[in-house]
């Protein structure tokens, strides 16, 4: 297991130069990573349009020197697995040895939106792990799986190629995946709205020692610990909605854990229906937020709380950082909580 990391959840729903300018600003305050949370087209109905991760991810490696780039994640069912090869080697490419990590996951949401129905995941997720890795390994490799099978000449000594593979995570909210995520993975990622309960709970499941990143709402303010829960607010009223409408039945857990009925959840998801994010915002109470248990408030705040989710078991934060004036965020968690965890 390498060192506890500190990143960030970037959403690719956002102009394609604001995402770059953010990842700028990362590299410069320092942080560990760039997750790339690739957006599916339900955000459409609120304003925003979803954006390739994998065509991301190689413009902000030429944009940035040191952060490393993760995909968080993309769905092996939106591509097949020797593409999700390809696509990698591109990332490889663009950013340097050492700088990408690749992450799996089912995206349930996404499959709606492109009309696609599995009444499977472990098995295609098994069987896109073995070949991407396959793939990327450069040896002749055949593959016959469930749900994906490969058959890929091997990479000639004379190619032009990186040669090592990635390390290689799966997104898990439930036990089986996490258990998979265990057994055949580098790194489990863990669904916005983590808490520290739920860290322990998927660290129990994994049962491995693996990497475990954690999704968590965040933002923050030098001086002012309301103004600092504010961008946490929105992005958890955004994910709060999203979970009533898209993913009532894999959320149980996550927010059983967390205190949080869903019906709880239902003004939020009318407000976010009816009038957009900040209208959902205006729905997450206090009390509601702090059960969210976000990495928000004044810098003392933040390392207090990522050093809950450290004794919980979480080995790399990842902040969905949202809010006003975010560079600004970025640099003060680089100035004034980054160097708490150096």
């Amino acid at each position: 297991m390498g060192p506890f990391r500190i990143g960030v959840m970037q959403l690719t729903m956002e102009p394609l130069e604001e995402m770059l300018g953010s990842a700028r600003a990362m590299d410069e305050a320092g942080m560990d990573t760039i997750w790339l949370a690739e957006a599916y087209p339900w955000w459409r109905k609120h304003g925003m349009e979803a954006r390739s991760s994998t065509v991301v991810s190689a413009l902000m490696a030429r944009e940035t020197t040191r952060l490393t780039i993760g995909w968080g994640i993309i769905s092996p069912f939106s591509r097949h697995p020797v593409q999700v090869a390809m696509d990698a080697r591109v990332v490889q490419e663009a950013a340097g040895p050492n700088r990408f990590l690749l992450g799996f996951g089912v995206s349930k949401i996404f499959l709606n939106n492109i009309c696609a129905k599995s009444s499977k995941s472990l098995g295609p997720m098994r069987d896109a792990v073995a070949i991407v890795r396959g793939v990327l390994g450069g040896a002749p490799f055949e593959y016959e799986g469930d749900t994906w099978s490969a058959s890929v000449p091997g990479l000639s000594d004379d190619a032009h190629a990186p040669r090592d593979v990635p390390p290689v995570y799966v997104a898990a909210t439930g036990p089986k995946m996490q258990a998979l995520a265990g057994e055949i993975a580098d790194g489990c990622l863990t669904p916005s709205i983590t808490t520290p309960a739920f860290v322990r709970y998927a660290r129990e499941n994994v049962a491995a020692d693996i990497d475990i990143g954690c999704t968590i709402v965040a933002s923050i303010h030098e001086s002012d610990r309301a103004a600092g829960r504010e961008g946490a607010r929105e992005i958890a009223g955004m994910y709060l909605a999203n979970k009533f409408q898209n993913i009532k039945g894999s959320a149980e857990t996550l927010l059983d854990l967390a205190g949080i009925q869903m019906e709880e959840l239902k003004p939020v998801a009318e407000a976010m229906e009816q009038g957009g994010r900040l209208a959902a915002k205006a729905e997450v109470t206090d009390s509601l937020l702090d059960r969210c248990k976000p990495i928000a408030g004044k810098p003392s705040d933040c390392i207090e709380a990522i050093e809950e989710y450290r004794d919980a078991g979480c080995t790399h934060v990842m902040l969905e950082l949202w809010g006003d004036k975010r560079h600004d965020q970025i640099r003060l968690f680089g100035e004034k909580v980054l160097p708490h965890f150096r």
